[in-house]
C-alpha cells in the first residue's frame, strides 16, 4: 500500500505540476497580449465584480466536492443529489445577483457595471453544471484528465478574448473569456467523467453531506471575501485604474502560487483522507509533501519578486509600472499562501470541517480589521498590501498548532522544514539581484541573469546539503529507485 500510494502521489504532483505550469503560461501569454490591448480602468471594471462571481459559485458548490471525496461508500445517488442541488442553487444565485445588479453599480459609482455583472454572472449557473462530475475525476485521481480540460479552455478561452479585445469589445472581451473558459472545463468535465445525472432525484443524501459541506460553504465564502478584499476596497476608496493594477499585480502572483497550489489540491486531501487512520504514516506523508512544497514556493515566489520590474515592463508595458510595487509585495506573501493550501487540506481530510471553518473566520475577521485600521490611519496602497500579506504569515503558526491534533509537527520540526528553503531561496535571490547589478545591460539582459543566476545557485546550494528532495524529485523524474 505504501508504495502504491507513493506512486499514486508522485504521478498525481506531476501530473498537477504538467497541469498547472501549462495553465499558467497560456494564462500568462494570453494575459499578456490583452494587458497590451487594454487599460488598467477596462481591467478593474471586470475586477470590481470578481468577488461576487466568486461567492456565488462558492454558494453553488457549497463544499460538496470535498464532502464527496470524504465518503467511505460512495452510491450514484450521492453524485446525483449533489448534481441537481448544485444546478438549482446556481440558478438562484443568479436570479437574484441579477436583481443585485444595480445595486452593486450604485455601491461603486459605475452605471455601466449593471449590465456587465449581468452577463459576468453567468458563470455561477455554467459552473454548477460539473460540479458533481468534477468531484468524481478529483476522488479518482483522475489529475491529467483534468489537466487536459484545463488546457483545452484556457487555449479556446484566450484566443477568444483576444479576438475580441481586437475588436474592441473592451471589458467584454474580458468577461467573454471568463465564461467561456468556464464553458470548455465544463463540456471537457463531461466528456472525462462517465458518470451522468438521472432523474427522478432524491435529495435525501444532501443532508448528511450538508453536514459536513456547510462548514466548507461558510469557510470557502469567508476566504473569497479575504481574498478579494481589497480589490473592493480598492474600488470604493481608490479608484479604478487602481483596482485594474492592483488585479495585474496578484494575477501574476497568483500565477506563481497557483502552480503549487494547483498540485497540492490536485492529490493533497484524496492522499491524505487515504492515510488518517494512521498517525504516524499521516505524519510522514504530510512532511514529505510539505518539503516539497517548500523546495517550490520559495525559489518560484522570491524569484517572481526580484524580477518583476523587467517581467512587468518587457511583457504587459510601462503603462502597468504602477503595478510593480504592488507584486514585489504580495509575490513575497505569496509564498507562503501553499502552505496553507497544505494545512488546510490535512484538516478536511480529518472530516473536521468545523475546525477548518472556525479557523479561517478567525482570520478573516482580523484581516479585515488590519486593512480598515489601515486605511482609517490614512495608510497607501503599499501599506495596505503590507498588512494584507503579512497577517497570513503568521497565520502559518496557528496552522501548525490545529495540525498537530491529526499529525506529529511540532513547532520545532515545521521551522526546520521550511527554514532552509527560505534561506537558500533568500540567499540566491541575494545573488540574483546582485549578479544582475553587476554586469548591467537593459532590461532582458536583467531579467536572464537574475533567472539563471538565482536558479542556479538555488540548486546547487541544495545540492551541496545533501537535501533529499531534491535528489527524490531528480530519481522520480530520470525513474530511478531510491532504497
Amino acid at each position: 500500500m505504501q508504495s502504491s500510494l507513493k506512486e499514486k502521489t508522485a504521478k498525481g504532483l506531476l501530473w498537477g505540476a504538467v497541469n498547472n505550469g501549462a495553465q499558467q503560461v497560456l494564462v500568462l501569454v494570453f494575459g499578456i497580449v490583452l494587458a497590451r490591448l487594454l487599460s488598467p480602468e477596462e481591467y478593474g471594471m471586470v475586477g470590481l465584480l470578481t468577488l461576487f462571481t466568486l461567492v456565488g459559485n462558492a454558494l453553488q458548490e457549497s463544499g460538496f466536492r470535498a464532502a464527496l471525496v470524504n465518503l467511505k461508500d460512495i452510491r450514484h445517488e450521492d453524485y446525483n443529489a449533489v448534481f441537481w442541488c448544485s444546478l438549482c442553487i446556481g440558478c438562484t444565485a443568479y436570479a437574484v445577483l441579477f436583481g443585485c445588479a444595480p445595486l452593486i453599480a450604485r455601491f461603486y459609482g459605475e452605471p455601466a457595471l449593471t449590465p456587465l455583472a449581468r452577463y459576468c454572472f453567468l458563470a455561477i449557473p455554467i459552473a454548477s453544471l460539473g460540479t458533481a462530475q468534477g468531484a468524481w475525476l478529483y476522488r479518482n485521481l483522475q489529475v491529467k484528465q483534468q489537466a487536459f480540460s484545463g488546457i483545452i479552455a484556457h487555449v479556446v478561452s484566450g484566443c477568444t478574448g483576444i479576438l475580441l479585445a481586437l475588436n474592441g469589445f473592451s471589458y467584454w472581451g474580458i468577461a467573454t473569456q471568463s465564461l467561456t473558459y468556464l464553458v470548455v472545463v465544463t463540456l471537457c468535465t463531461w466528456k472525462y467523467s462517465p458518470w451522468r445525472p438521472t432523474l427522478p432525484v432524491d435529495f435525501s443524501p444532501i443532508r448528511p453531506l450538508f453536514a459536513f459541506s456547510s462548514k466548507l460553504l461558510i469557510t470557502n465564502i469567508a476566504s473569497q471575501l479575504n481574498n478579494n478584499l481589497l480589490s473592493v476596497l480598492l474600488g470604493k476608496f481608490f479608484s479604478t485604474p487602481t483596482v485594474g493594477n492592483f488585479n495585474q499585480a496578484n494575477k501574476w502572483n497568483g500565477t506563481g502560487h497557483q502552480f503549487i497550489t494547483g498540485m497540492l489540491n490536485s492529490v493533497a486531501q484524496p492522499v491524505l483522507a487515504t492515510v488518517r487512520e494512521d498517525r504516524e504514516r499521516a505524519s510522514q506523508v504530510f512532511r514529505k509533501i510539505l518539503r516539497f512544497t517548500a523546495f517550490l514556493s520559495f525559489p518560484a515566489l522570491f524569484g517572481l519578486s526580484i524580477i518583476t520590474p523587467e517581467l512587468i515592463l518587457l511583457t504587459v508595458g510601462g503603462k502597468w509600472a504602477d503595478s510593480i510595487p504592488m507584486m514585489r509585495l504580495l509575490c513575497l506573501g505569496g509564498a507562503f499562501v501553499p502552505f496553507t493550501t497544505l494545512f488546510s487540506s490535512l484538516i478536511i481530510s480529518q472530516g473536521q470541517s468545523a475546525l477548518y471553518m472556525r479557523n479561517i473566520l478567525t482570520q478573516v475577521v482580523l484581516q479585515f480589521c488590519v486593512v480598515l485600521a489601515a486605511i482609517a490611519l490614512g495608510g497607501n496602497i503599499y501599506t495596505l498590501i503590507a498588512c494584507y500579506v503579512l497577517l497570513p504569515v503568521g497565520w502559518l503558526f496557528v496552522w501548525q498548532h490545529l495540525a498537530r491534533r491529526f499529525i506529529e509537527l511540532p513547532l520545532s520540526a515545521l521551522v526546520r522544514e521550511l527554514l532552509p528553503f527560505v534561506i537558500g531561496a533568500a540567499f540566491a535571490c541575494g545573488i540574483g539581484t546582485a549578479a544582475a547589478q553587476w554586469t548591467g545591460g537593459g532590461l532582458l539582459a536583467r531579467f536572464g541573469v537574475k533567472i539563471t543566476t538565482t536558479a542556479g545557485c538555488y540548486l546547487l546550494l541544495l545540492k551541496a546539503l545533501h537535501a533529499d528532495i531534491l535528489d527524490e524529485c531528480l530519481d522520480y523524474l530520470l525513474k530511478k529507485k531510491r532504497p
